[in-house]
């Protein structure tokens, strides 16, 4: 869900998968589409038929920013074949970034905190989890948690790009935050991962 430019069903189909994009943003849509690959315009479940069944839906970096989790989960579950998977690749509430944001905030600097969830951006973050509190979730809503883990919080590659995306700061003010992030990528592997990622399979039904 939220496949934007495509990349991540592009690889998929790469690997012999038939897949469906869902993208809400039309610009975004229309570039995607205009790629030839299969994406839908709109938000899930409205833009599937009662009937479209899957065997893995994937939410890369959308499930933090909606309201009823609980119900989409319930959406999920009725678009998923039996034993189908659901995977979440989401922030975490546990990651190094965080917990410095969170600490700062509470002394005063909110800047950074309130960019982590994305205030006064068109979709914020409505919700961050961790890996206990959303297996929990999962489980508590028809599913069994079959693997876990974390993915790198920052690259090098694109990072100007999404510096320069998520706020008005000048040039001068984005090239420091870019060479501040770019110092500190190697020391990353050693903290704890801002980026989880969990795979559950549907239970029941």
């Amino acid at each position: 869900m939220g496949c934007a430019h495509g990349w991540f069903i592009e690889a998929a189909e790469k690997q012999g998968f038939k897949v469906l994009g869902i993208e809400p943003d039309v610009n975004v849509y229309n570039a995607t589409a205009q790629r030839g690959l299969p994406v839908r315009n709109g938000f899930f479940p409205q833009v599937l038929s009662s009937s479209e069944k899957f065997d893995v839906i994937v939410f890369n970096d959308v499930f933090e920013h909606i309201l009823d989790v609980a119900d989409i989960l319930n959406k999920c579950r009725s678009h998923l074949n039996p034993d189908g998977q659901l995977i979440l690749n989401l922030p975490s509430s546990t990651g190094i970034f965080y917990r410095i944001s969170k600490g700062l905030a509470g002394r005063g600097f909110k800047g950074f905190f309130e960019r982590l969830w994305q205030k006064g951006l068109p979709s914020p973050h409505l919700h961050y989890f961790n890996t206990r509190n959303l297996s929990k979730l999962l489980q508590d809503n028809g599913f069994e948690v079959i693997s876990t883990g974390s993915l790198t919080t920052l690259r090098a590659k694109g990072l100007f790009t999404r510096i320069s995306y998520a706020g008005n700061h000048s040039l001068p003010i984005r090239l420091l935050i870019y060479i501040l992030l770019i110092m500190v990528v190697p020391f990353l592997y050693l903290m704890p991962s801002d980026i989880i990622y969990l795979i559950s399979k549907k239970v029941g039904d």
